[in-house]
């Protein structure tokens, strides 16, 4: 799922609602909704957890390419 909530209309809880619409069809299914984002996505992981999600696991993502260096989160993940 993806959201993208007009930056006059948040902090309604918009998303959260649609997250749980989601989970209760997933759940309705005999399913278990699953939740993924970066460890830098705090808006993510907080939607995450206040809509019931708990932390199972955290996951190294590679890649090939150039790195692109936004911030230091990079350079704490090298140390």
């Amino acid at each position: 799922m993806a959201c993208a909530t007009d930056p006059t209309e948040r902090r309604q809880h918009l998303a959260l609602a649609c997250l749980a619409g989601l989970t209760a069809d997933i759940a309705g299914r005999g399913r278990t909704a699953t939740w993924s984002c970066s460890r830098e996505n705090r808006a993510s992981r907080l939607l995450a957890w206040t809509a019931g999600f708990r932390l199972h696991r955290e996951y190294v993502h590679h890649t090939t390419g150039p790195v692109i260096v936004s911030g230091t989160s990079i350079l704490r993940a090298a140390a």
